[in-house]
């Protein structure tokens, strides 16, 4: 069926209401929105369903919600008392969030199985702790994470709180591609098989994460701000941190569930725009650090206060600066470390590996997504211990407990550790300082490259194919391996050898360069956007940012003339 087709069958069926047939109509003349919108069935990724809200087999709506439920159901049926067992559901304050998390939930139950719903927004990491902690089968979490407004998600996890890895994701694929008529899909009229869950998980998971402090008792004169960007943060993140003892300033035109994201520019705590209000507010009061979460608040980013300035960290930049923290402070307890895990992956920074590698403790590499770290948390227990994992986009875990990015972790041992290191006269970033001294002067940066539709699919893998099948040159910079891990081989330059990659399947390919400086090429598995991933180790912040710089350009030159 051809998208025109699919538009006209959408627009003639008796199943739609008047609402939906309006926006339909609206779009009459406007053949390429048409096109995008049913050329294709939303792809349900390896991380679920992420897309723009509206009509459409393209787009996030119910149907296509249902569609995922129905097929997602279906495959857990396979497993061991897999209804009795249940499911736990979640959402953000994104537009049709309650109401896809509803929709989940009735067609669950009207597949017979159990399921527990929270009341209200929950952030991500709780719903990674709520399965473990119900002994569910599953969990779904409704969200976008940090997209503009305009957009909605579906992510799921297995029993072990992890979001499913490729291959099990696969099997749910499989199972959506079976249910043709996407209006069949059956939800229950009640509500009865459905547990709500709110307070009494919020505080099991609280108290479980509390556990993480490592120097309670540490003067705490210092204001900090927080904001949760609207999102799921403003439950009870600024509670907890009062609780510990810190004196939390919330950015009260940003802690409501406003599904426009008004008070923001925007929603991501990775930009420096998300920060304005805070540091105004900051400025106001004295805070010394500025605490931001985005939207389903997995992800935590930091400005920090130096010299007169808030200096906005990177999330490589914070990650270190934590992980530094916890390593001395296990070190002065004089514990042994030689079984302790760092987990990381291909695209972060790698302060945290060389401050692992000095003091014996184990360093596992994974690809570009947190199910992956949570699954090697799995398989290493009873085995060593887990003792820190992090990614480059701002997300990190100290206790694995939780078994995906937590910004509530990140928020208590980031706030502990500006306690200790204010008691030594320093700052964050004079820390940071401090660790480039010591092990050298790196420097990550990204480059987005937005590609929307069906044309910006098409450049997007050709760009990918040019750099898989093609030699290319820069100058400064010597290649010395190239990593493909979409076919699976690590090929040496300088020695012609090709080596087999023991990383999964991934469109992804890093280059390693001379003086420990690399890049690497992925498409996001989230957004209509090629990433652009570069590592710089330099003499100095000066040689670093130029190295940076021309490394950006020339491989952005390359890109363009693809």
């Amino acid at each position: 069926m051809s998208y025109r087709e699919a538009y006209e069958s959408w627009l003639s069926n008796p199943y739609f209401d008047e609402d939906t047939k309006e926006e339909l109509r609206s779009i009459a003349n406007d053949e390429k929105e048409i096109e995008d919108r049913f050329y294709m069935d939303l792809e349900f990724g390896t991380g679920g369903l992420r897309g723009i809200l509206g009509v459409g087999t393209n787009r996030m709506n119910i149907y296509t919600v249902r569609r995922a439920t129905k097929a997602f159901g279906t495959y857990l049926l396979s497993k061991s008392k897999a209804k009795e067992r249940g499911i736990c559901i979640s959402h953000d304050n994104r537009y049709m969030s309650r109401e896809f998390a509803i929709t989940s939930a009735k067609v669950l139950t009207k597949m017979g199985f159990r399921v527990y719903l929270f009341e209200d927004l929950r952030p991500t990491p709780e719903l990674s702790y709520s399965v473990r902690s119900k002994h569910a089968i599953a969990g779904i979490m409704i969200t976008a994470s940090h997209n503009p407004k305009e957009y909605n998600g579906y992510k799921i996890y297995d029993e072990y709180g992890c979001q499913l890895l490729p291959d099990e994701a696969n099997k749910v694929i499989d199972e959506i591609a079976k249910i043709k008529d996407i209006f069949s899909v059956e939800e229950s009229d009640n509500m009865n098989n459905i547990e709500i869950m709110g307070q009494k998980m919020d505080k099991e998971y609280v108290d479980n994460i509390k556990t993480i402090c490592l120097n309670p008792n540490l003067p705490k004169n210092f204001k900090v701000t927080y904001t949760p960007l609207h999102g799921t943060g403003q439950v009870f993140f600024p509670n907890v941190l009062k609780d510990l003892g810190y004196d939390i300033n919330p950015v009260m035109c940003q802690m409501t569930k406003d599904p426009d994201f008004s008070g923001v520019k925007t929603s991501n705590p990775e930009n420096k725009e998300a920060y304005d209000e805070s540091i105004t507010y900051a400025k106001e009061i004295g805070a010394k650090l500025c605490l931001a979460t985005d939207p389903d608040a997995d992800r935590l980013g930091v400005a920090v206060l130096h010299n007169g300035e808030y200096i906005l960290l990177t999330g490589n930049q914070s990650a270190t600066v934590i992980f530094n923290y916890i390593v001395n402070e296990h070190l002065k307890r004089h514990e042994d470390l030689s079984n302790d895990y760092l987990f990381t992956t291909v695209v972060s920074g790698r302060l945290c590996t060389l401050i692992a590698k000095r003091h014996g403790i184990k360093v596992e590499t994974t690809l570009t997504g947190f199910k992956y770290i949570g699954d090697k948390a799995r398989q290493i227990e009873g085995k060593g211990h887990y003792l820190f994992g992090y990614e480059e986009s701002y997300g990190c875990l100290i206790k694995d407990s939780v078994r995906d990015k937590d910004s509530l972790q990140a928020c208590i041992m980031l706030c502990e550790a500006a306690a200790y290191y204010y008691t030594q006269g320093k700052d964050l970033y004079d820390v940071l300082l401090d660790i480039y001294k010591e092990y050298g002067y790196t420097i990550e940066d990204i480059s987005n490259i937005g590609l929307k539709g069906i044309e910006g699919k098409k450049k997007i893998n050709q760009i990918m194919d040019y750099f898989r099948n093609n030699e290319i040159s820069l100058n400064n910079y010597e290649i010395l391996v190239k990593e493909d891990m979409k076919l699976g081989t690590i090929y040496n330059l300088k020695t012609k050898e090709t080596q087999k990659n023991p990383l999964p399947e991934s469109n992804v390919i890093k280059y390693h360069l001379n003086n420990d400086c690399w890049f690497v090429l992925r498409p996001s598995g989230t957004e209509p956007k090629l990433k652009v991933y570069y590592g710089i180790t330099g003499s100095s912040e000066e040689d670093a940012r130029a190295k940076l710089s021309s490394l950006k350009e020339q491989v952005l030159t390359i890109i363009n003339q693809i």
